[in-house]
């Protein structure tokens, strides 16, 4: 009777899988190397030395999301919006508007008889309205009487060097000095015999002024009715 013998070799299952597990590892390059040798760019470390991080470029794949960020038509959209309410803004406040010169009434009348002229001195109030949001400067003011389209009289110059604020409006009085040699409109004003001496004077005023970096003339034509017979002291509107 024969009995069959169990083989007596060992399993090499453990042994083989460790072999092979070293044998495997031989194919991967160690921790810093490239194809076997060191690389150049961390010298085999890891890390990228300080001093080289200023030229060095990194390469990126042209599948890498990074290049392609999300939300971008939604940030350019909120970009144009942003831009677009900002020119409105600056156009509403720059933009220009009107300064106006409009005249209000008569303060007062003096009248003086010469043996040859009557000098009158009249004193006008009037406004300068400046609708913009920028102050407004003046640069000069000027104007001038005619009776009869004769031009008898000159404003006197008015101290108006202050600027006007913003959506405001400034109230000034100024003078204006008539000598009337005229002997028909002189003996009009003189004759006792009239009680009322309505005289029709046209005032022709010019502003120049300033602002948001250029210069604007204003032109104003006015008429009143004044007594030349009588001094008035008391306001009335302009004709």
């Amino acid at each position: 009777m024969v009995t069959p013998t169990t083989s007596s070799k060992p399993t090499e299952g453990p042994e083989e899988t460790e072999t092979e597990k070293q044998h495997s590892l031989k194919h991967f390059p160690t921790y810093g190397t490239m194809n076997g040798d060191t690389c150049p760019t961390c010298r085999g470390t890891g890390r990228i030395p300080r001093g080289d991080k200023d030229r060095l470029v990194a390469v990126i794949p042209c599948n890498d999301v990074r290049l392609e960020p999300r939300r971008t038509k939604l940030y350019v959209f909120i970009s144009m919006a942003v831009c677009l309410f900002v020119c409105c803004l600056i156009l509403f406040f720059l933009f220009p508007r009107s300064v106006t010169l409009s005249p209000v009434s008569v303060q007062s009348v003096m009248v003086y008889f010469r043996p040859d002229t009557v000098d009158l001195n009249i004193t006008n109030l009037i406004n300068i309205t400046n609708e913009n949001f920028v102050p407004v400067q003046i640069v000069k003011f000027s104007g001038q009487g005619l009776v009869n389209r004769a031009v008898v009289g000159k404003i006197k110059p008015v101290n108006m060097s202050t600027a006007i604020p913003s959506r405001s409006q400034r109230s000034y009085n100024i003078q204006i000095d008539l000598v009337i040699t005229d002997d028909g409109i002189s003996n009009y004003c003189k004759s006792s015999t009239i009680k009322i001496h309505s005289l029709f004077l046209e005032l022709q005023m010019t502003l120049n002024i300033s602002y948001l970096s250029h210069t604007e003339q204003l032109s104003l034509d006015t008429f009143e009715y004044i007594d030349c017979g009588n001094n008035s002291t008391i306001p009335h509107p302009m004709g």
